[in-house]
Protein backbone atom coordinates (compact mmCIF):
# COMPACT_ATOMS: atom_id res chain seq x y z
CA UNK A 1 0.00 0.00 0.00
CA UNK A 2 1.73 3.34 -0.76
CA UNK A 3 2.58 5.68 2.09
CA UNK A 4 0.70 9.38 2.52
CA UNK A 5 2.89 12.27 3.15
CA UNK A 6 1.45 15.26 4.94
CA UNK A 7 2.92 18.48 4.11
CA UNK A 8 3.34 20.48 6.93
CA UNK A 9 3.77 23.76 5.01
CA UNK A 10 0.37 23.19 3.39
CA UNK A 11 -1.29 23.18 7.00
CA UNK A 12 0.73 26.23 7.59
CA UNK A 13 -0.76 27.82 4.51
CA UNK A 14 -4.39 27.21 5.87
CA UNK A 15 -3.92 27.68 9.49
CA UNK A 16 -2.14 31.45 8.04
CA UNK A 17 -5.42 32.25 5.97
CA UNK A 18 -7.49 31.67 9.00
CA UNK A 19 -5.55 33.40 11.19
CA UNK A 20 -5.24 36.76 8.56
CA UNK A 21 -9.18 36.17 8.49
CA UNK A 22 -9.55 35.62 12.22
CA UNK A 23 -7.98 39.13 12.60
CA UNK A 24 -9.44 41.01 9.87
CA UNK A 25 -13.08 40.02 11.12
CA UNK A 26 -13.09 40.21 14.42
CA UNK A 27 -10.00 40.76 16.31
CA UNK A 28 -7.11 38.22 17.20
CA UNK A 29 -9.61 36.55 19.76
CA UNK A 30 -12.83 36.93 18.40
CA UNK A 31 -15.16 34.13 16.19
CA UNK A 32 -14.34 33.97 12.51
CA UNK A 33 -17.24 32.68 11.57
CA UNK A 34 -19.35 34.58 8.84
CA UNK A 35 -22.53 34.00 7.43
CA UNK A 36 -21.73 33.24 4.15
CA UNK A 37 -18.67 32.63 2.05
CA UNK A 38 -17.57 32.95 -1.63
CA UNK A 39 -15.12 30.86 -3.64
CA UNK A 40 -13.50 32.25 -7.03
CA UNK A 41 -10.59 30.39 -8.75
CA UNK A 42 -9.56 27.28 -10.67
CA UNK A 43 -8.67 23.96 -10.02
CA UNK A 44 -6.73 25.12 -6.66
CA UNK A 45 -10.75 25.24 -5.16
CA UNK A 46 -13.33 23.57 -7.89
CA UNK A 47 -15.71 21.57 -6.46
CA UNK A 48 -17.73 20.14 -9.22
CA UNK A 49 -18.44 23.48 -11.72
CA UNK A 50 -16.54 21.83 -14.51
CA UNK A 51 -18.37 18.16 -14.50
CA UNK A 52 -20.89 19.16 -17.24
CA UNK A 53 -18.26 21.08 -19.37
CA UNK A 54 -16.69 19.56 -22.36
CA UNK A 55 -13.15 20.08 -21.02
CA UNK A 56 -10.16 18.12 -20.08
CA UNK A 57 -9.98 19.69 -17.39
CA UNK A 58 -12.41 18.25 -14.90
CA UNK A 59 -11.64 15.29 -12.28
CA UNK A 60 -14.88 13.58 -11.76
CA UNK A 61 -13.79 10.22 -11.68
CA UNK A 62 -11.38 7.47 -9.45
CA UNK A 63 -9.05 7.98 -8.13
CA UNK A 64 -9.88 11.12 -7.59
CA UNK A 65 -12.03 12.01 -4.54
CA UNK A 66 -11.18 8.73 -3.13
CA UNK A 67 -10.10 10.32 0.22
CA UNK A 68 -13.17 12.71 -0.17
CA UNK A 69 -15.91 11.84 2.33
CA UNK A 70 -17.39 8.72 1.22
CA UNK A 71 -14.62 8.50 -1.23
CA UNK A 72 -16.81 9.47 -3.81
CA UNK A 73 -15.75 11.47 -6.83
CA UNK A 74 -16.94 15.30 -6.90
CA UNK A 75 -14.96 17.24 -9.36
CA UNK A 76 -12.23 18.60 -6.94
CA UNK A 77 -8.45 18.11 -8.51
CA UNK A 78 -7.60 16.20 -5.46
CA UNK A 79 -7.44 12.83 -3.47
CA UNK A 80 -9.67 14.82 -0.67
CA UNK A 81 -10.32 18.24 0.32
CA UNK A 82 -9.07 21.39 -1.18
CA UNK A 83 -8.31 24.81 0.57
CA UNK A 84 -11.17 26.18 0.15
CA UNK A 85 -13.02 23.18 2.02
CA UNK A 86 -10.78 23.10 5.16
CA UNK A 87 -11.20 27.14 5.29
CA UNK A 88 -14.65 26.85 5.43
CA UNK A 89 -14.95 24.25 7.89
CA UNK A 90 -12.41 26.11 10.34
CA UNK A 91 -14.68 29.03 9.51
CA UNK A 92 -17.42 26.68 11.63
CA UNK A 93 -19.86 25.88 8.05
CA UNK A 94 -21.18 22.47 8.56
CA UNK A 95 -21.03 21.04 5.16
CA UNK A 96 -18.80 22.21 1.98
CA UNK A 97 -19.54 25.16 0.33
CA UNK A 98 -21.85 23.73 -3.17
CA UNK A 99 -20.58 24.63 -6.34
CA UNK A 100 -22.41 26.90 -8.09
CA UNK A 101 -23.33 24.18 -11.24
CA UNK A 102 -25.50 22.45 -8.32
CA UNK A 103 -26.34 25.33 -6.06
CA UNK A 104 -30.03 25.50 -5.51
CA UNK A 105 -32.22 27.52 -3.10
CA UNK A 106 -31.88 29.14 0.25
CA UNK A 107 -28.21 27.04 0.57
CA UNK A 108 -26.64 30.05 -1.38
CA UNK A 109 -27.35 32.08 1.43
CA UNK A 110 -24.57 30.81 3.37
CA UNK A 111 -22.26 30.77 -0.03
CA UNK A 112 -21.42 29.78 -3.72
CA UNK A 113 -18.40 28.07 -5.54
CA UNK A 114 -17.86 29.70 -8.31
CA UNK A 115 -13.84 27.91 -9.20
CA UNK A 116 -13.33 26.15 -12.52
CA UNK A 117 -10.74 23.86 -13.17
CA UNK A 118 -7.88 25.69 -16.32
CA UNK A 119 -9.75 29.12 -15.61
CA UNK A 120 -7.74 32.48 -15.41
CA UNK A 121 -7.74 36.08 -14.91
CA UNK A 122 -8.09 36.22 -19.07
CA UNK A 123 -10.75 34.89 -20.59
CA UNK A 124 -8.70 33.08 -23.13
CA UNK A 125 -6.60 31.26 -20.89
CA UNK A 126 -6.99 27.39 -20.68
CA UNK A 127 -9.11 27.26 -23.75
CA UNK A 128 -7.03 24.54 -25.35
CA UNK A 129 -8.52 22.25 -22.92
CA UNK A 130 -11.60 22.72 -23.61
CA UNK A 131 -14.27 24.90 -21.93
CA UNK A 132 -14.06 26.79 -18.18
CA UNK A 133 -15.41 29.42 -16.39
CA UNK A 134 -12.99 32.22 -16.26
CA UNK A 135 -12.70 34.79 -13.59
CA UNK A 136 -15.36 37.51 -15.72
CA UNK A 137 -17.82 34.35 -15.92
CA UNK A 138 -16.95 33.55 -12.49
CA UNK A 139 -18.48 37.29 -11.59
CA UNK A 140 -21.61 36.76 -14.19
CA UNK A 141 -22.76 33.42 -12.01
CA UNK A 142 -22.03 35.79 -8.85
CA UNK A 143 -24.32 38.20 -10.08
CA UNK A 144 -26.82 35.42 -10.66
CA UNK A 145 -26.38 34.67 -7.09
CA UNK A 146 -27.15 38.07 -5.90
CA UNK A 147 -30.05 38.96 -8.12
CA UNK A 148 -31.63 35.38 -6.19
CA UNK A 149 -30.49 36.81 -2.59
CA UNK A 150 -32.10 39.98 -3.44
CA UNK A 151 -35.29 38.04 -4.12
CA UNK A 152 -35.01 36.01 -0.97
CA UNK A 153 -33.98 38.72 1.15
CA UNK A 154 -36.87 41.08 -0.09
CA UNK A 155 -35.06 43.89 -1.70
CA UNK A 156 -31.26 45.02 -2.46
CA UNK A 157 -30.74 47.05 0.73
CA UNK A 158 -31.28 43.35 2.88
CA UNK A 159 -28.77 41.99 0.40
CA UNK A 160 -25.91 44.32 0.40
CA UNK A 161 -25.98 44.49 4.05
CA UNK A 162 -25.76 40.75 4.40
CA UNK A 163 -23.12 40.60 1.51
CA UNK A 164 -20.53 42.98 3.57
CA UNK A 165 -21.11 40.61 6.53
CA UNK A 166 -19.93 37.59 3.59
CA UNK A 167 -16.04 36.59 3.24
CA UNK A 168 -14.87 36.23 0.01
CA UNK A 169 -11.93 34.32 -1.30
CA UNK A 170 -9.97 34.60 -4.54
CA UNK A 171 -7.15 32.68 -6.05
CA UNK A 172 -6.49 33.66 -9.88
CA UNK A 173 -3.58 33.36 -12.13
CA UNK A 174 -2.22 30.84 -12.14
CA UNK A 175 -3.65 29.26 -15.92
CA UNK A 176 -2.32 32.81 -16.99
CA UNK A 177 0.98 31.48 -16.92
CA UNK A 178 0.45 27.94 -17.01
CA UNK A 179 -1.77 27.90 -19.89
CA UNK A 180 -1.32 31.16 -21.76
CA UNK A 181 2.08 33.15 -21.07
CA UNK A 182 4.49 29.63 -21.00
CA UNK A 183 2.29 28.02 -23.86
CA UNK A 184 3.44 29.98 -27.42
CA UNK A 185 1.94 27.61 -29.55
CA UNK A 186 -1.33 28.39 -28.45
CA UNK A 187 -1.01 31.83 -27.07
CA UNK A 188 0.51 35.18 -28.11
CA UNK A 189 1.27 36.72 -25.50
CA UNK A 190 4.88 36.12 -24.42
CA UNK A 191 6.13 37.47 -28.03
CA UNK A 192 3.31 40.55 -27.06
CA UNK A 193 4.74 41.44 -23.11
CA UNK A 194 7.87 40.83 -20.82
CA UNK A 195 7.40 39.31 -17.66
CA UNK A 196 6.87 42.66 -16.16
CA UNK A 197 4.26 43.96 -18.49
CA UNK A 198 2.24 40.70 -18.67
CA UNK A 199 2.29 41.00 -14.66
CA UNK A 200 0.72 44.53 -14.99
CA UNK A 201 -1.71 44.02 -17.73
CA UNK A 202 -3.36 40.61 -15.42
CA UNK A 203 -3.13 43.00 -12.42
CA UNK A 204 -5.54 45.74 -14.19
CA UNK A 205 -7.39 43.35 -15.36
CA UNK A 206 -7.86 41.69 -12.05
CA UNK A 207 -8.31 44.94 -10.47
CA UNK A 208 -11.36 45.40 -12.41
CA UNK A 209 -12.52 42.14 -11.94
CA UNK A 210 -12.19 42.74 -7.93
CA UNK A 211 -14.15 46.01 -8.05
CA UNK A 212 -16.97 44.14 -9.92
CA UNK A 213 -17.00 42.31 -7.08
CA UNK A 214 -16.71 45.13 -4.30
CA UNK A 215 -19.49 46.94 -6.35
CA UNK A 216 -21.44 43.55 -5.96
CA UNK A 217 -20.68 44.41 -1.88
CA UNK A 218 -18.43 42.48 -0.90
CA UNK A 219 -16.10 44.00 2.12
CA UNK A 220 -14.16 41.15 3.18
CA UNK A 221 -11.80 39.89 0.58
CA UNK A 222 -9.12 37.22 0.82
CA UNK A 223 -7.03 37.48 -2.51
CA UNK A 224 -3.85 34.95 -2.44
CA UNK A 225 -1.17 35.19 -4.50
CA UNK A 226 0.54 32.79 -7.03
CA UNK A 227 2.31 29.80 -5.07
CA UNK A 228 5.57 28.18 -6.56
CA UNK A 229 3.58 27.28 -9.90
CA UNK A 230 7.28 26.53 -11.46
CA UNK A 231 7.67 23.85 -8.92
CA UNK A 232 4.47 21.58 -9.82
CA UNK A 233 4.83 18.52 -11.51
CA UNK A 234 3.21 19.65 -14.83
CA UNK A 235 5.81 22.64 -15.13
CA UNK A 236 8.52 20.40 -14.03
CA UNK A 237 7.75 17.59 -16.74
CA UNK A 238 6.75 20.19 -19.61
CA UNK A 239 9.30 23.34 -19.19
CA UNK A 240 12.20 21.70 -16.66
CA UNK A 241 15.50 21.00 -18.55
CA UNK A 242 16.35 18.35 -16.41
CA UNK A 243 12.86 17.15 -15.28
CA UNK A 244 13.21 17.81 -11.83
CA UNK A 245 14.55 20.91 -10.59
CA UNK A 246 11.60 23.68 -10.28
CA UNK A 247 11.47 26.10 -13.55
CA UNK A 248 12.91 29.69 -12.75
CA UNK A 249 11.47 31.15 -15.64
CA UNK A 250 8.27 30.54 -14.18
CA UNK A 251 8.64 31.21 -10.03
CA UNK A 252 10.55 34.63 -11.39
CA UNK A 253 7.89 35.91 -13.46
CA UNK A 254 4.84 34.93 -10.94
CA UNK A 255 7.04 36.61 -8.46
CA UNK A 256 6.59 39.54 -10.47
CA UNK A 257 2.60 39.31 -10.30
CA UNK A 258 2.93 38.43 -6.45
CA UNK A 259 4.41 41.93 -6.07
CA UNK A 260 1.99 44.18 -8.46
CA UNK A 261 -0.98 42.30 -6.39
CA UNK A 262 0.97 43.21 -2.92
CA UNK A 263 0.72 46.97 -3.87
CA UNK A 264 -3.02 46.23 -5.70
CA UNK A 265 -3.99 45.06 -2.18
CA UNK A 266 -2.38 47.90 -0.34
CA UNK A 267 -3.63 50.52 -2.87
CA UNK A 268 -6.95 48.90 -2.32
CA UNK A 269 -7.29 49.22 1.48
CA UNK A 270 -6.36 52.71 1.00
CA UNK A 271 -8.98 53.61 -1.20
CA UNK A 272 -11.50 51.61 0.33
CA UNK A 273 -11.78 52.43 3.65
CA UNK A 274 -14.86 50.56 4.05
CA UNK A 275 -13.54 46.99 3.31
CA UNK A 276 -10.88 45.60 4.31
CA UNK A 277 -8.84 43.54 1.49
CA UNK A 278 -6.12 40.87 2.34
CA UNK A 279 -2.98 38.98 0.45
CA UNK A 280 -1.91 36.15 1.56
CA UNK A 281 1.57 34.45 0.52
CA UNK A 282 1.42 31.00 -0.77
CA UNK A 283 4.77 31.61 -2.15
CA UNK A 284 6.34 32.64 1.21
CA UNK A 285 4.72 30.25 2.99
CA UNK A 286 5.09 27.32 0.78
CA UNK A 287 8.70 27.56 -0.61
CA UNK A 288 9.74 25.67 -3.32
CA UNK A 289 10.29 22.18 -4.18
CA UNK A 290 14.07 21.73 -2.94
CA UNK A 291 12.50 23.58 0.53
CA UNK A 292 9.98 20.43 0.85
CA UNK A 293 12.24 18.20 -0.26
CA UNK A 294 14.89 19.46 2.68
CA UNK A 295 12.20 19.51 5.58
CA UNK A 296 10.47 16.17 4.32
CA UNK A 297 13.70 14.15 3.66
CA UNK A 298 13.12 12.13 0.15
CA UNK A 299 11.36 9.30 0.98
CA UNK A 300 10.68 6.29 -1.23
CA UNK A 301 6.62 5.59 -1.41
CA UNK A 302 6.51 1.85 -2.54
Amino acid sequence: MAGQIKHPQAVVFVMTVVAYIQISINGVNGDPRVPCFFIFGDSLADSGNNNQLDTLAKVNYKPYGIDFPRGTPTGRFTNGRTTADILGQLLGFSDFIPPFATARGDVILRGVNYASGAAGIRDESGQQLGERISMDGQLKNHEVTVSQMIEMLGNRDSAQKYLTKCLYYVGMGSNDYLNNYFVPRFYPTSNLYTPDQYAQVLIEQYRDQIMRLYNYGARKVVLTGLGPIGCTPYAISSFSTNGFACVDKINDAIQLFNKKLIALVDQLNKSFTDAKFIYVNPFGILGTLDDLITSLGKREIP
